[in-house]
């Protein structure tokens, strides 16, 4: 049965609002997140970090410096290598943005709000095989990597987008390990079916699968490119990798895609282990009729899961400072020998686990 024109019209205002304000929370983390991985560490190992950027007199702690960061970015001089694969240098760092900003529209950032008389979901779009659809669309990040280096015609950036390449596929694998778990203990592979079910903080995945959170901990940072797992853009080794030969705001735009990245990552594992948009001891789905006030549990859900992804960012940040970098065959053994059989062994004991409790 199709949309009615009224469900229509408010199904598609309400996608256009949620696509803005998404947009503009997602153009707001590189900013945010520079200046927090420079003021977080100088508190860590006692320093100050930026604190001389802010308004007039007012210093703000630095929080001006990511502004001025970004306009010497977007202001500074773009260089094209001599050489160079063009168009393939051009689009690359498109590449690496979009399918991080289009999986960030899949993630349930709350229950459904019920307005003009119809349930309109906190997802941009509304996908009933949310995992298929992220797994999917992240496989895609590695071209943008892999075009860049090759692209740019420059041995170290095309050995930084191989080493890349390789660590993401690798890592992928044990990542969707990691959640076939969750689907069979859940049911579903709807992700905002999956949060419903977590109604009770002992019915969060990270105490009914301990093993798949720890799997997925680890896959974060090895997909995102992050400390520990940063090989692919090793200062000692490769200068930065396969974004070496890139300047300006294309430059910024790979920083925006990792960014972004690690953003949604946060929010699925904040939305598969610990609740997502849930509450702990709160039922969000009372709240408005509690109130007589209608998106009012939509909102403190949202807040929820933001602060939810906030703490995964925080422990990117720390993580990058604590743990000394991996050496490339380390990772990969990391992942082949020791994460591939950990998932396996998982998901047998989950199936005959729950077999067992159902049958």
């Amino acid at each position: 049965m199709g949309l009615t024109a009224n469900e229509f019209t408010v199904q598609f205002i309400a996608t256009l609002i949620k696509f803005a304000i998404m947009a503009g929370i997602l153009l707001q983390l590189p900013p945010v997140m520079v200046w927090a991985e420079r003021r977080i560490p100088g508190m860590m190992q006692r320093r100050k970090g930026p604190n001389r950027v802010g308004l007039f007199k007012f210093r703000l702690y630095g929080i001006v410096q990511p502004l001025a960061d970004t306009i010497k970015l977007i202001m500074k001089e773009e260089v094209v290598p001599e050489g160079a694969q063009k168009a393939f240098y051009h689009l690359a760092p498109i590449f690496s943005v979009f399918p991080a900003f289009l999986i960030a529209m899949a993630i349930p950032y709350g229950p459904d709000i019920h307005a003009f008389g119809f349930d309109v979901p906190l997802s941009i779009i509304r996908v009933d095989v949310g995992f298929l659809f992220i797994f999917a669309v992240s496989s895609l990040a590695v071209y943008g990597v892999t075009i860049a280096g090759w692209a740019s015609n420059n041995k170290y950036s095309l050995l930084g987008s191989l080493r890349a390449s390789a660590q993401m596929i690798s890592y992928e694998i044990p990542l969707g390990m990691s959640l076939i778990p969750i689907v069979l203990i859940y049911g579903s592979l709807d992700l905002n079916k999956i949060v419903e079910a977590q109604n009770h903080v002992w019915l969060w995945g990270v105490f009914l699968s301990p093993i798949s959170f720890v799997l997925f901990l680890i896959s974060m940072f090895a997909e995102t490119n992050r400390s520990p797992f940063d090989l692919a853009e090793a200062e000692g080794e490769l200068v930065a990798g396969f974004h070496t030969e890139y300047t300006s705001a294309k430059f910024a735009a790979f920083f925006l895609g990792e960014y972004v990245s690690m953003f949604v990552l946060s929010c699925l594992a904040s939305t598969v282990f610990f609740g997502g948009w849930q509450v702990p001891f709160v039922d969000i789905l009372k709240i408005d009729d509690a109130i007589g006030f209608t998106g009012v549990g939509a909102l403190i859900g949202f807040m929820s899961l933001l602060l939810k992804a906030g703490f995964f960012m925080w422990v990117y940040v720390w993580v990058r400072w604590t743990v000394p970098r991996f050496r490339y065959d380390q990772l990969m053994s990391l992942g082949w020998h020791y994460m591939v059989p950990l998932g396996l062994i998982n998901i047998v004991l989950t199936a005959v686990i729950l077999a067992a409790i159902r049958f």
